[in-house]
């Protein structure tokens, strides 16, 4: 069995209203579905990616209104990293972030920044044969826009059992200092630990909650069974309504998430609508006036 790259990575937000004009009309990401969190229906979950919800380019917000700023510590991921085409899309980057007053680091290949509570981000030239994960907007040439994730930098505090779970367990392959490849049949991913700083961590606004890798659906039930053999603990099988999730976390304290490739978003409706409506798992829904009172009032921005 082969994890088939990162499937999609979930953050906290303190601003729905402000997160969901960074990630739409700024990045270029297209609202795909507008959700609760299944453990706690009054908080929103959103859901940005590609034009189609594809797996490998969904980057996911719990909304807890006004949450203090975290902090990435040992155990987190401080830093998700995107694809882009070419140099060329780096500068346009650069200069679409600084006419909205968002200062980036360019440099060679890569251009660093940080959304607008401070989470994290980095554009990275691609150098793979993935097909490209991008999302339409009118601002954006075609050629500039985000393809996708490439990876995330995390915090280490425990490398050796990091490294045996990666290797022995998730078949991952180290491929650099700290760094590890997980590739299947059509997309790869890769994570890299760095040492952690002395501050302690502090879970909150602008802060990664979980990263998730693909796996194929006739497989996942069997990653169970893996992980036990490989000595991890994990929960069981959980039905999330666009994919069956496994949840765990690595010796160094990163919660790592195991997602079906499908059956994806449009199991609510058709491509062309989604991102419009509140979506509800079924077990919510005769509770929907209730939740929706209590939910931030959101634009409708999806494209």
């Amino acid at each position: 069995m082969r994890l088939d790259g990162i499937h999609h990575i979930s953050c906290i937000t303190g601003d729905a209203v402000g997160n969901l004009d960074f990630y739409t009309r700024v990045l270029g990401l297209r609202l795909v579905a507008k959700s609760v969190n299944q453990d706690d229906p009054y908080v929103y979950h959103l859901f940005y990616a590609d034009q189609i919800g594809s797996p490998g380019s969904d980057l996911t917000f719990f909304e807890y209104p006004g949450a203090l700023p975290g902090r990435a510590g040992a155990g987190m991921v401080h830093r998700i990293v995107f694809r882009v085409a070419t140099v060329e899309a780096l500068e346009f980057w650069e200069a679409r972030l600084a006419s909205e007053g968002l200062s980036a680091n360019l440099e060679g290949e890569s251009l660093r920044f940080a959304d607008p509570e401070g989470l994290g981000l980095e554009l990275v030239v691609s150098t793979v044969a993935d097909a490209p994960l991008t999302a339409e907007h009118p601002e954006i040439p075609p050629e500039h826009a985000i393809q996708g994730f490439e990876g995330v930098r995390a915090y280490a505090s425990r490398m050796d059992g990091t490294k045996r779970v990666l290797e022995g367990v998730m078949g991952a392959e180290s491929v650099g200092e700290g760094r590890w490849l997980l590739s299947g049949p059509s997309r790869q991913g890769w994570i890299e630990f760095e040492s952690a700083p002395s501050d302690p961590s502090r879970p909150g606004a602008g802060t990664v909650h979980h990263v998730a890798w693909s796996t194929e659906p006739v497989e996942h039930d069997a990653w169970v069974e893996r992980l036990a053999e490989g000595g991890v603990s994990s929960t069981p099988v959980i039905d999330r309504h666009y994919f069956r999730s496994i949840y765990f976390r690595e010796p160094s304290g990163v919660l790592y998430e195991l997602a079906t490739k499908g059956p994806g978003f449009t199991v609510d409706g058709p491509v062309e609508e989604l991102g419009h409506h509140l979506i509800l798992p079924p077990m919510y829904e005769g509770r929907r006036a209730e939740i929706s009172a209590r939910l931030t009032p959101l634009p409708d921005m999806a494209r």
